[in-house]
């Protein structure tokens, strides 16, 4: 699978949502899936993309994502993932949700944080109701939402977050092992081989509860006067803890080895925490055979049996907790309750935690996990005889380059046959900017030539009929011609033309036509604006173009005299059918002997017409055509498509009476 993942952080980010992810993605990779992570961080590795983020005021180290809603939708039309997993709650997390459903991708989403408990840790609880709105009204935006522990699961279930799975977390015992015990780092601390050695690992802020946790390490020096604490960590209060607690060694932020050996150095964990979601830390604590003392919630609640392995308190009793505390001070490294710990994290590798993931995603994408797997991210193609397109408009803003190169990509056939205004020699001549995207369509299609061997019919149109002076021309599997006559394997002749001829405007009145253009231009304009507004609101694209033209009547009218003509033309020529471009109208329809077919255009309706190897033609839709064909079943079913946006010639008209 192609698998998308959207996160404000991110490793070298220190903390349990980083690891996590950067533990799935590793495993998921293993597995033999494509993954990228979208994310906040500071520097960019291979598989991952940076985004802009802010800090959080006085919490410099916790990143918010900025909203990437086109970004992201036009990174997806160009690579579509088969699943998307957002990891945080942020504007880029929200965007990311609305994207992925604007496209059809299946999207899942991760419960990794108790925001909504944190207010009331920083006095406003006030805003406690609000902060759970929004994560409810957030996740209900994902097909599903995946959580970390059984009682996160039920208590979202209750609150009405909508589907909720369940995703565990792993431990590796390879790296924390009790073995890494070092006596020289305890004797930094001024433990002797005897002396008892507390530990807390975590974020050194409000929502930690870290009251209890220096209440206890209180009562611990007054029950045991020799023992030590270490505190690894950083963050907003370690300044003031530091200078309230001058007998407490604070460490900082550690990580790998590093932390592992400080791990198996001591001798009790200390996690206070109320918020956690999961709890890594104890696992981490279990797996390096120490005493845990923890809250019965999330982690501890599912791996911790009080007194066999590991000390829970009730939730909120806080006086339990530090009793709990001073009677795991009195066992030695060899006690059973320690030893019993370690074997219990032995058992939580994070293989079937990666496994799991894969499970969810897998079942959300519609696919079956198959006992083998082909190469991560093979393009499945669509084999077939013939492609016809027009109306690229290369070198506009408005072409949707990307998706004619993507589209490219998931076909192959013998002939290409590309009628007209496939580069838009007017809009250039008036300054516009042609883009490395469009050098990229002119890339894709000499590489078919190259490595299909495609032949590649170029028929001019007006917005490129500067290449008439050049007609007829032949270079290599290429060809410039200014009609065409194509015969299907059913045997079947259809005269292929781009169709401006039969527009009086464009051959009679050639000032108009462009003047027509630039207003399309401008409609265009306004549409972009209007649509990166439906793209922010989470709404499909919507053509106010297309919406307006079809409402002039001149303009209507201006379409059928077209295609009547066309017809025409084609009953005189001795053919079957037609195919033309020009007016941006896809049209597939029968009349009388005459089978007329328009392959529409790459700037609204983005449509082709193929021939399968039967020499059946198919109008096909880009993005349905995408979709359908990365579905299981081994051929797409293609809709018919609806009639996009009339003739830009009667623009003039159709803009005047739409303002």
């Amino acid at each position: 699978m192609r698998i998308e993942i959207v996160t404000d952080t991110f490793r070298p980010d220190v903390n349990g949502v980083a690891m996590t992810l950067g533990r799935l993605t590793d495993g998921l990779r293993t597995r033999g899936h494509s993954v990228r992570v979208v994310h906040t961080g500071k520097t960019e590795a291979d598989g991952e993309t940076r985004v802009a983020a802010i800090p959080v005021p006085g919490y410099s180290e916790v990143r918010v994502g900025l909203p990437k809603p086109f970004q992201l939708r036009a990174r997806w039309q160009r690579r579509r993932p088969d699943a998307v997993y957002v990891a945080t709650e942020s504007p880029l997390g929200k965007s990311a949700i609305r994207a992925a459903k604007a496209l059809g991708i299946p999207v899942a989403a991760g419960f990794h944080t108790n925001f909504q408990h944190y207010a009331e840790k920083y006095h406003l609880r006030a805003l406690e109701p609000i902060t759970t709105a929004y994560l409810r009204d957030f996740h209900r935006l994902a097909d599903c939402t995946i959580a970390p522990s059984p009682d996160v699961r039920a208590r979202l279930e209750a609150e009405g977050f909508g589907v909720v799975r369940l995703l565990g977390r792993g431990v590796d015992c390879e790296l924390f092992d009790p073995a890494k015990r070092c006596e020289t780092l305890r004797s930094s601390w001024g433990a002797r081989p005897g002396t008892p050695v507390a530990l807390s690992v975590g974020r050194l802020a409000a929502e930690k509860n870290l009251e209890l946790a220096f209440a206890t390490f209180e009562s611990m020096r007054r029950e045991v006067p020799d023992v030590r604490v270490v505190v690894v960590g950083d963050g907003p209060l370690r300044g003031e803890l530091e200078r309230k607690y001058p007998w407490v060694c604070f460490t900082g932020i550690l990580t790998g080895p590093e932390l592992a050996r400080h791990y198996a150095s001591a001798d009790v964990l200390v996690f206070s925490s109320e918020t956690e979601t999961f709890g890594n830390v104890l696992l981490e604590g279990m797996a390096s055979g120490l005493a845990t003392v923890s809250y019965d919630y999330a982690a501890a609640a599912m791996h911790v049996l009080h007194g066999e392995n590991g000390f829970k308190a009730a939730p909120g009793d806080a006086a339990s907790f530090t009793a709990l505390a001073l009677a795991a001070l009195g066992l030695k490294p060899q006690d059973p309750l320690r030893a019993e710990a370690r074997e219990t994290a032995a058992g939580l590798a994070w293989e079937p935690v990666v496994a799991d993931f894969e499970r969810h995603l897998l079942e959300l994408a519609g696919r079956r996990q198959s006992g083998t797997r082909g190469k991560p991210g093979k393009r499945p193609k669509l084999s077939c005889r013939t492609v016809f397109l027009s109306d690229l408009h290369l070198g506009t803003p408005d072409s949707k380059a990307d998706e004619v190169v993507d589209f490219l990509k998931h076909i192959e056939c013998d002939k290409l046959v590309l009628n007209g205004d496939i580069i838009d020699a007017w809009a250039l001549k008036r300054g516009s900017r042609w883009s490395s995207r469009h050098s990229r369509v002119i890339r894709k299609i000499l590489k078919l030539t190259e490595r299909d061997r495609t032949e590649v019919i170029y028929l001019r149109g007006n917005h490129d009929d500067i290449l008439e002076r050049f007609m007829p021309l032949a270079f290599g599997r290429v060809r410039l011609v200014k009609e065409h006559i194509h015969r299907t394997a059913a045997g079947r002749q259809y005269l292929v033309v781009h169709g401006d001829g039969f527009d009086s405007v464009s051959t009679n009145h050639r000032w108009l036509a462009v003047v027509g253009s630039v207003g399309y231009d401008f409609l265009l304009q306004i549409n972009r604006i209007y649509n990166k507004y439906r793209a922010w609101r989470g709404k499909e694209y919507y053509s106010l173009s297309k919406r307006i033209k079809a409402k002039v009547k001149s303009a209507v009218c201006f379409v059928d005299r077209y295609e009547d003509l066309l017809q025409q033309l084609a009953r005189h020529r001795g053919c079957d059918g037609i195919i033309c471009g020009h007016i941006h109208t896809p049209e597939d329809k029968q009349v009388g002997a005459v089978h007329y077919m328009n392959s529409g255009d790459w700037v609204e309706s983005l449509t082709a017409i193929v021939e399968h190897h039967d020499g059946g033609l198919e109008l096909v839709r880009y993005q349905e055509f995408v979709s359908r064909l990365r579905a299981p079943a081994a051929v797409p079913e293609l809709k018919p498509v609806e009639t996009p946006c009339p003739v830009e010639a009667e623009l003039p008209q159709a803009l005047a009476r739409a303002l």
